[in-house]
């Protein structure tokens, strides 16, 4: 995966990716961000390493702002739009305010629910 640019600036695969994740994991009612078994496994999962950035796809458009999609597993219990909707106020304002970037539109896809808290 190649750098992305936004307003001259270049950033490495996976910065914004690891923003978003962060963000996405302070919401109440998230689960888990991407797929929660390719997270857990290896050594990184085993002892708490960097966040799981699978499930987050990032793309600049032609006015740099950027296109983000976040897959996430729910608790069960948790209105599901709600969660949606503070999922995507969470990853605009982590982005803008640490990368400095606008972003045009958050993609929330609740891929599961999880029962067990």
């Amino acid at each position: 995966m190649s750098d992305l640019t936004v307003d001259g600036m270049a950033l490495a695969p996976g910065v914004v990716e690891t923003i978003v994740s962060i963000a996405v994991a302070d919401v109440d009612g998230v689960a888990s961000v991407g797929n929660a078994l390719a997270a857990s496994r290896g050594i990184r999962g085993v002892l708490g390493g960097k966040p799981s950035t699978s499930g987050i796809e990032i793309a600049a458009d032609e006015n740099d702002k950027l296109q983000i999609s976040v897959r996430i597993d729910v608790y069960y219990g948790h209105v599901l739009p709600d969660v949606a909707a503070a999922v995507r106020q969470s990853v605009a304002d982590a982005v803008a305010s640490q990368v400095g970037a606008q972003v045009g539109s958050v993609d929330v896809y609740i891929d599961g629910v999880q029962f067990n808290r």
